[in-house]
């Protein structure tokens, strides 16, 4: 085997498992931390990409419509919280319920507003040439976005003080609310991050995934299985989980087919899944 191919197999892989993880972290901040399994996960990642698109569409550069579809899916998803999440704490099945209604009801909206097909923004035109191979340089790119966006989530739960509020909010609500923190504020503002992580990765993956009311349902099932592999230690449970499952699948993908690919994804979940039935970090004693 050719060392410039295996090269190429490898980098591309680590990108695939990349934006599994950048698809998934706000999923995992929900969860981890809230203890919400939010089925309209994909849906504010659809809005962020659609958010994207719609800026650069007004003549905003594409850089700059990312902070926009952050802010536009922290304020819907805000809303959210608000009117229907912070009834339904401690029910999960309730929840599971409501998200998924609110996806219906997300995916038709977006079939009204802008149809069933959407003209993409384009790749950026630059590339890495590894021997007789390249690659395209924007998905590479984003193994850098993940790295980044795990740090800045690792970063603001584990040495802010809104991470040590939100954690104690959702582990400890009393003794929370005895000494004086808001655990309604406070999670309203966790689910809000999660679904501004959503957004953010709706948007820096519209050039590689077309925005479409249907994209979210490319992502939110193996988020959700990453999540569930990941168990309690939600953050650094999540990569590994995103690196083996997304990147093993990408190479059996580039050795054999998409099809074996997405087998190797699901038989993979369900063997972990047999042997850790709480997730693979249940017994971590890291907590983030």
């Amino acid at each position: 085997m050719q060392i410039d191919y295996l090269a190429t197999v490898l980098l591309s892989s680590l990108s695939s498992a990349s934006i599994l993880l950048i698809a998934t972290i706000g999923l995992a901040v929900v969860f981890g931390l809230m203890g919400v399994i939010n089925l309209a996960h994909g849906e504010f990642l659809m809005i962020g990409a659609y958010t994207a698109l719609t800026a650069t569409q007004r003549g905003i550069p594409y850089v700059l419509s990312i902070p926009i579809a952050i802010a536009v899916t922290m304020a819907i998803g805000a809303a959210i919280e608000i009117l229907i999440i912070r009834r339904l704490y401690g029910r999960l099945l309730d929840t599971m319920l409501a998200t998924w209604g609110l996806s219906i009801a997300f995916y038709q909206l977006a079939v009204l507003i802008f149809g069933t097909v959407s003209p993409g923004i384009g790749m950026p035109h630059y590339s890495l040439k590894i021997g007789n191979y390249s690659l395209a340089g924007y998905p590479l790119l984003m193994i850098a976005v993940a790295a980044l966006m795990g740090l800045f989530v690792h970063v603001l739960m584990t040495r802010t003080v809104y991470g040590m509020k939100a954690r104690a909010a959702i582990q400890v609500p009393e003794m929370a609310q005895a000494i004086g923190i808001e655990s309604s504020r406070v999670n309203t503002l966790t689910f809000s991050i999660g679904c501004g992580l959503a957004g953010f990765a709706g948007a820096v993956l519209l050039p590689i995934v077309p925005a479409t009311p249907s994209m979210g349902f490319a992502f939110v099932i193996k988020a959700f299985l990453t999540v569930v592999v990941a168990g309690p230690v939600t953050l650094t449970g999540s990569v590994l989980a995103a690196i083996g499952l997304g990147g093993g699948a990408s190479i059996t993908a580039s050795f054999l087919t998409s099809v074996a690919g997405d087998a190797f994804f699901f038989l993979v979940t369900a063997l972990l899944l047999w042997l850790y039935p709480m997730g693979i970090s249940a017994k971590w004693r890291r907590k983030m």
